[in-house]
């Protein structure tokens, strides 16, 4: 039997995995494939590739910032790029901007929380993140081991990192974003969707759009899905003739979601892989 998990996260950005950790946990979960998602960097591809179990293949990708800024305030929004080519001029300046800037953003909150006398520093968070791209969740393992807070999720809550020391960041636009990555050779998938429990969701006709832009799918099996949500976007996903993807969207000890506990049907999997050609999978 074929597993596939197309998202997943590790310490190049937000997980709690090393690259080469989770590749071996990926295998040790009985995926056939993974793919390496981590949020605006392709910082763990090599590492990941150099320690792909025997059996595994690997999928190359990243999951990419956006917002669509057709309505007042605008809506964020995360589209999963896969297989593209990393060297490409345009969208890697996209993503070393996207970096810099959840950088900055990261060492902002943490000024803001130091003033109202929070015991935590930019060296720890930093350290966190252990030579990736240093987020919001690492701020939280600050907030945990200070006493302050007992969960990732209480961390994001309105009381701390979800709004009172909430600090904008840059996102790409999205229909730019589709734009970049098929000139990189990739392939996007537009994120949960329909996920209200994350807040605001976009509305179908701007999926109809990008599916015109060139988006190529639609992750409808997602743990922050309801299954009338999954189903919605899977008749949308059919309507528009596009792929639709499962994934965990795994994070490690940050989130309680296992590898594998939402799988892509190879049949959709194999639809991503042809339609690329910026870099092949490994395996």
């Amino acid at each position: 039997m074929t597993r596939i998990d197309l998202h997943c996260h590790s310490t190049a950005s937000d997980g709690t995995l090393t690259p080469a950790e989770l590749v071996r946990a990926g295998a040790a979960a009985g995926l056939s494939v993974m793919a390496i998602t981590d949020h605006d960097t392709t910082g763990g591809w090599d590492e990941a590739a150099a320690a792909r179990p025997q059996g595994l293949t690997l999928v190359r990708g990243a999951e990419l910032s956006c917002r669509w800024f057709g309505v007042e305030p605008s809506i964020p929004l995360h589209l999963l790029a896969y297989l593209f080519d990393p060297r490409e001029p345009r969208l890697a300046a996209d993503l070393a901007r996207l970096r810099n800037d959840r950088e900055q953003r990261a060492e902002k909150i943490v000024e803001l929380l130091r003033a109202d006398g929070v015991d935590i520093s930019w060296p720890e968070v930093s350290g966190y993140a252990a030579g990736g791209s240093v987020g919001r969740p690492h701020i939280a393992q600050a907030l945990i081991r200070a006493g302050l807070v007992r969960t990732t999720d209480e961390a994001f809550a309105s009381r701390w990192l979800g709004a009172r020391y909430f600090v904008p960041k840059a996102d790409l636009d999205v229909f730019e974003a589709v734009r970049a990555v098929r000139e990189a050779g990739g392939v996007t998938v537009f994120a949960h969707p329909n996920a209200t429990v994350r807040g605001r969701i976009v509305p179908d006709k701007l999926i109809v759009d990008l599916a015109a832009a060139g988006l190529f799918g639609l992750e409808a099996d997602h743990e922050d899905h309801t299954p009338e949500q999954r189903a919605h976007v899977r008749a949308l996903a059919g309507e528009l003739g596009l792929v639709v993807t499962g994934s965990s969207d795994f994070h490690g000890t940050h989130k309680t979601v296992r590898l594998g506990a939402f799988t892509t049907e190879l049949s959709a999997y194999r639809k991503i892989v042809s339609a690329a050609t910026g870099v092949p999978v490994l395996g």
